[in-house]
């Protein structure tokens, strides 16, 4: 357990982070969900219209360092190819 101040201050400030970054977390992952829930439903322009939201989370999640910029961009480049996939 923190025995400082500074220590203690600390702690209350990872906690108050832990559930900005859960949230940025679940938002990201129920995003990606509804894009591949479309894309094996073969509906090509529900996919494209959820991606936007997903590529928004993505950008979010990687900006504030939930994730990595390379694993965003990854993710994204592999919704955007599942999607091209459907004809």
């Amino acid at each position: 357990m923190a025995i400082t101040a500074n220590a203690k201050k600390a702690h209350r400030a990872s906690l108050k982070k832990h559930v900005f970054n859960v949230r940025r977390k679940r938002v990201l992952t129920s995003t990606t969900k509804e894009v591949r829930k479309h894309v094996i439903a073969g509906s090509k322009a529900e996919a494209v219209k959820s991606l936007t939201a997903a590529y928004k989370a993505l950008d979010k999640a990687a900006k504030t360092g939930v994730i990595k910029k390379g694993n965003a961009s990854r993710k994204k480049s592999r919704l955007a190819k599942a999607i091209a996939k459907i004809s």
